[in-house]
């Protein structure tokens, strides 16, 4: 059975999919599709703390599913900008799990992931499939992973 590793950079999953088609991605759905038939070792969904009920909701739903949930605080800094990026965490864990898995899973267009997808297929042989949304995801991280699986209907909950 092919051992997988799933990595989730859950505020490019959810801005893309608001902006996109106004609905927000179906984490049970997902998890249906791409678990089946296959051993996950490793299953990291990455967020921003919060103490709003409705995200530590969203975080317990996201346990419940199988996800352990990484948490980093929202920095306000004083110039009034923000910072609450998971992308050196997301590529530490993705170059660690390599080597003990047959596929990657990321959940994420951001481009800067290109370079982290070539070094672990080089390195590792592994084979990276990149889920995200279309028109909204780097062609350069497309163009790189083994599979790109576009988000659309069927992996969309309506509001």
């Amino acid at each position: 059975m092919e051992k997988v590793a799933i990595f989730v950079d859950v505020q490019n999953i959810y801005y893309t999919t608001r902006d996109k088609y106004r609905a927000n991605f179906d984490y049970n759905q997902f998890w249906y599709v791409a678990t089946t038939d296959v051993e996950v070792v490793e299953a990291n969904a990455y967020a921003i703390a919060s103490q709003a009920p409705k995200q530590r909701q969203f975080h317990h739903i996201l346990r419940g599913i199988g996800f352990n949930v990484k948490l980093k605080p929202y920095i306000q800094r004083q110039d009034g900008s923000a910072k609450g990026d998971w992308d050196v965490g997301i590529a530490l864990d993705v170059f660690e799990s390599a080597a003990t898995v047959d596929r990657i899973i990321l959940l994420s267009g951001d481009g800067d992931f290109e370079l982290l997808v070539e070094r672990v297929q080089q390195r590792f042989g592994v084979k990276v499939d990149v889920y995200s949304v279309p028109g909204l995801t780097a062609q350069t991280l497309i163009d790189v992973c083994d599979r790109f699986v576009p988000i659309e209907e069927e992996l969309l909950l309506r509001r």
